[in-house]
């Protein structure tokens, strides 16, 4: 397995990274056989694991924190907020109300102190990006978090969140998470040679365009959705 620095912070992660958006009732809800793919996958070198607050609900962060169990400090851990986690008002966002309120939420659902990379799932464009990076700066010198990121967030406004950061002495995104595939390069315009220029890591989600460059789908043939 080969290792690269994640977007200047010194932390090591391996070149592929284990995505558990399946895990839980919306893909694989057996978390027996979650695990088993977790620990097969960290046996094969792996040692990178992204998860989000939302995937099935909070479910694919309390199965990854199961899974990861005696093996914790091996691992780099990431994982997001954003989206909304239950209903009502003040349930998701990137306001400092609710990221503080999500990352404890985060780290019972894993079962571990601290959590390596945790993103920003998505902009908001209610809450300025300074209270966002503010909370997040703060979370970090609490040690609850290493570093932060952001996901599928524009070139402007990863440009305009690096600038707001030296400003006024706040961390800074360290990493980006696009959708990226043959099928979906839009990225190459301007995002990813944004994030060349800021140092931050790219980890891209979706690389196989949701399944269409799996080789499951064939011209003229059926799709077997079983």
């Amino acid at each position: 397995m080969r290792y690269r620095v994640l977007g200047g912070t010194g932390i090591e992660v391996s070149v592929h990274c284990l995505g558990t958006m399946m895990f839980g009732a919306v893909g694989n809800p057996d978390h027996d056989d979650c695990a088993r793919i977790v620990h097969a996958a960290l046996d094969g070198g792996i040692n990178f694991v992204d998860t989000a607050d939302m995937y099935s609900a909070g479910e694919s962060e309390e199965i990854v924190g199961k899974a990861l169990r005696g093996r914790r400090d091996d691992v780099v851990l990431a994982t997001k907020v954003h989206f909304p986690m239950g209903e009502g008002p003040n349930r998701g966002g990137n306001s400092r109300r609710w990221i503080v309120r999500a990352v404890e939420d985060s780290l019972r659902r894993l079962g571990t102190d601290w959590i390596d990379l945790y993103q920003v799932h998505r902009p908001d464009h209610t809450t300025d990006v300074e209270e966002t990076l503010a909370a997040l700066t703060d979370l970090v010198r609490a040690g609850k978090i290493r570093a932060f990121g952001c996901s599928t967030f524009p070139a402007e406004e990863i440009v305009e969140a690096h600038h707001v950061a030296e400003r006024r002495a706040l961390g800074r995104f360290r990493t980006e998470q696009p959708p990226y595939s043959i099928l979906a390069r839009g990225v190459e315009a301007s995002v990813l040679p944004v994030c060349r220029r800021y140092r931050m890591g790219v980890l891209v989600w979706s690389p196989l365009a949701s399944g269409f460059l799996s080789g499951r789908y064939r011209q003229g043939r059926p799709v077997d959705l079983g």
